[in-house]
């Protein structure tokens, strides 16, 4: 069965949760600058996600996919950084990084799927 909405798509699922793990792990950082810069990459991927499935062309999807691609990896560096300024533990980032990890083998996943 061909999926017929971005929203049956377990990576925008999975992506739309980790926004919000994002939203929850930052919501108490005085730093408005760099937590804006991850909150806005991280719904980004999601965004992403959707705006290339509604292209309803493979090429624009997969390059709406590298898009989503990019700002998860975005995050993830930004996760990182995040650790060692001390805004989370390595417990939380950690946890966070794994997520962002899953959600790059699901996006490429979905890309070689679409070749």
């Amino acid at each position: 069965m061909a999926v017929k909405r971005f929203e049956d798509l377990l990576v925008w699922q999975k992506s739309q949760n980790f926004a919000v793990s994002l939203y929850q792990a930052f919501s108490n950082l005085k730093d408005f600058a760099f937590k804006d810069q991850i909150l806005r990459a991280s719904v980004s991927i999601s965004n992403n996600i959707a705006e290339g499935f509604e292209r309803r062309t493979n090429t624009d999807f997969t390059r709406f996919l590298y898009f989503a691609t990019s700002s998860n990896s975005e995050v993830r560096s930004i996760l990182y950084l995040s650790e060692k300024l001390n805004f989370l533990s390595k417990v939380e980032s950690d946890a966070l990084i794994e997520t962002s990890n899953e959600i790059s083998k699901m996006l490429y996943g979905l890309i070689n799927s679409m070749k």
